[in-house]
């Protein structure tokens, strides 16, 4: 069985199979997470992505990582260009990279929090829905061992961490009851 890590930092220097990038349905590296993976990867990238556009809002696609130390890049469309995200977008854009993840074989996954910058979304919804997506995920049949959300800042990490400790907590509290 896959593990679940919560880490605090730049999802562009992790050793995965594959880093999520929160992207829009043109795949136009922009801002934020994007921008970052633009910067640091270099202009390959953006020019695979500009091969698959446009990609409907919840599917994903994946390219090479250009310069990054990931092999892969999984490109969550969560919302259009100049849009907002919403919580459908990102549970169905969160299970499609997993589902691609398995598909290609990838072992270890590295997602930000999608959507809770310029798609604002709110960083406790994205936590639940991601969390609870990659749980289900993990349960299944797959070859992802791995599932890591990198956040950018302690807050970020502390509403993650505080949505994962409550559903460990009411789990135990069922495990009580019985």
């Amino acid at each position: 069985m896959g593990r679940i890590r919560l880490l605090e930092g730049d999802i562009c220097r992790e050793e995965v199979d594959a880093i999520v990038n929160a992207a829009n349905t043109e795949l136009k590296l922009g801002t934020g997470v994007a921008g970052a993976i633009r910067e640091q990867a270099g202009p390959a990238v953006q020019e695979e992505c500009d091969g698959l556009a446009p990609v409907a809002v919840g599917e994903a696609v994946l390219t090479g990582a250009g310069r990054l130390p990931a092999r892969h890049v999984l490109h969550a469309a969560s919302m259009e260009l100049g849009g907002r995200t919403t919580e459908e977008a990102l549970r169905a854009s969160t299970r499609r990279c997993l589902e691609l993840a398995r598909e290609h074989e990838l072992r270890s996954i590295a997602f930000p929090a999608l959507g809770t910058g310029v798609g604002g979304l709110s960083l406790q919804r994205c936590a639940e829905i991601m969390l609870e997506e990659a749980r289900q995920h993990l349960d299944g049949e797959t070859s992802v061992e791995d599932i890591r959300f990198v956040l950018f800042g302690e807050p970020a990490y502390r509403v993650f961490e505080d949505v994962d400790d409550a559903r460990r907590i009411l789990a135990q509290m069922e495990k009580l009851r019985q």
